[in-house]
């Protein structure tokens, strides 16, 4: 600790402060473990198996059990970071701790405005399948997706804890539709439709990997509202345990299905889980695909908006971001002017979608490459974070190595985690610029003598730690905890 920036050291501080003081969170087991089943088991059940068989045939049952293994030392790494160093930064606060400011402000962008972009995607994806359960014009689509926003707005802005208890009743009926959508058509597998296994060869398995990241995203949004559970070294690991098996199990079984019921047709249409049960069960199955998708949507927004809020706030905190948006970063507090941010964003991507006709595969892509960029950052922060040789510590090790493969995979889709990367540098130069300007000026007097006052005590000091240091402060004076 001693040898980094004094920048991070303060928001260090504040982290530890949080770990170690009284807590002020309300999530329970119950509420957190559905948070976080929601947010993994979500969009992907809409639109993933359907895109996957399409890439890799039946292959793709390998893909989802490839994707599995590796979320599992990736939900075991962010549960103990999350649990040790609960902050609302999440994955941005420990890799601050890590590798310093500019790392840390990447991941927060990689998150904030990189993976946000899944939000309209889930928006959409919820839009066409209300349209072909109800089998009205295509075009109600931005309208039903505009819509879908609006509830999960209205209860997150009233706090977590009030969303806590909205999605624990949520991803209960989520889990009971998918037990559902898979007894009522498991008995029309054919084993047939397995054959041949690789018909686009392991390429076309890769894609699907890829595809599925998607699917598997989420385990990092746990890291942002961490200090809103009641004793996070506790549940957030036993939460997290829970809900890696209950999404894995409903994952392979859908993928499984989708195969064996509709063999290569499985990909053909924009809803392939409608296909799914209405080759089975024509006379209920749109009513219960009406009910998957009404409560996969609002469910994964309602478990998304707080990490992007909570998020948004911390980097204001942290100067990432206007110190505006810094109200509501504290534990307990809701961050109102960051969610409002965020809807801004949202807005904007849901623009661009109506642009591209609605074509939803280079945003998913773009939502899962800057996914994986910060399950490396993320990942790489834990094996210096956790304690060598401890079993978190080689979770971290294994799953340091397996986003770097990622990373491989996803290598065509990294345009857009670059350009915020060099977005971050930016800051950071502009921060650094500003910073020499003090120093020059009248009132520069008291920076100079602590300057000495830690030349002489042999001790440096980043150009950035004054405006971290006045945000923070600011913060607590203007919203204590």
């Amino acid at each position: 600790m001693s040898t980094k920036p004094i920048a991070a050291a303060s928001v260090i501080t504040a982290g530890d402060a949080s770990q170690i003081g009284e807590h002020h969170g309300s999530l329970g087991l119950v509420q957190g473990t559905a948070l976080y089943i929601a947010s993994v088991l979500g969009t992907g059940i809409l639109v993933l198996p359907g895109l996957a068989a399409a890439a890799a045939g039946p292959a793709s049952v390998v893909a989802v059990a490839v994707v599995l293994v590796l979320s599992i030392p990736l939900a075991g790494t962010f549960a103990a970071l999350a649990s040790r160093y609960p902050d609302a930064g999440g994955v941005a606060s420990y890799v601050r701790r890590a590798l310093g400011d500019t790392a840390a402000r990447m991941a927060g962008y990689w998150f904030y405005f990189g993976v946000c972009i899944g939000a309209p995607v889930l928006a959409v994806l919820g839009g066409e399948y209300v349209v072909a359960v109800l089998g009205i014009d295509r075009s109600a689509v931005p309208i039903i997706g505009f819509a879908v926003f609006i509830p999960p707005f209205v209860v997150n802005w009233f706090g977590v804890r009030v969303a806590g208890w909205v999605q624990f009743v949520l991803t209960g009926l989520l889990v009971a539709v998918v037990v559902g959508v898979v007894a009522v058509t498991f008995p029309a597998a054919e084993a047939s439709n397995f054959t041949p296994f690789l018909p686009n060869g392991w390429g076309g398995v890769g894609v699907a990997i890829s595809l599925f990241v998607w699917a598997f995203a989420g385990w990092e949004v746990g890291t942002h509202i961490a200090g809103e559970f009641k004793n996070p070294r506790k549940i957030i690991p036993l939460a997290t345990g829970i809900a890696v098996v209950v999404v894995g199990a409903g994952y392979l079984a859908l993928q499984f299905v989708t195969v064996a019921v509709l063999g290569d047709r499985a990909g053909d249409g924009q809803v392939p889980l409608l296909d799914l049960v209405e080759a089975t069960a024509p006379g209920i199955g749109p009513v219960l695909v009406a009910i998957v998708a009404a409560i996969v949507t609002l469910g994964v927004m309602n478990a998304y908006l707080p990490a992007f809020g909570k998020l948004g706030a911390a980097l204001g905190r942290d100067g990432d971001l206007p110190r505006f948006f810094a109200k509501g970063a504290a534990d307990g507090q809701v961050p109102r002017r960051s969610l409002a941010l965020t809807g801004v964003i949202i807005l904007i991507y849901f623009g661009l979608m109506l642009l591209n006709d609605l074509d939803l595969t280079g945003f998913i892509l773009i939502h899962t490459s800057n996914m994986v960029a910060i399950y490396a950052a993320g990942m790489l922060a834990a094996t210096l974070l956790l304690k060598r040789w401890s079993f978190g510590w080689w979770l971290a090790v294994v799953a340091t190595v397996m986003t770097a493969g990622l990373l491989v995979l996803a290598w065509q889709n990294l345009f857009v985690p670059l350009l915020l990367a060099v977005a971050a540098v930016v800051v950071t130069i502009v921060r650094r610029l500003r910073g020499r300007r003090t120093d020059v000026g009248p009132a520069a007097s008291g920076t100079h003598a602590a300057s000495a006052t830690h030349a002489a005590s042999g001790t440096t000091v980043d150009p950035e730690a004054s405006v971290v240091a006045a945000t923070a402060a600011d913060t607590t004076e203007e919203h204590p905890a």
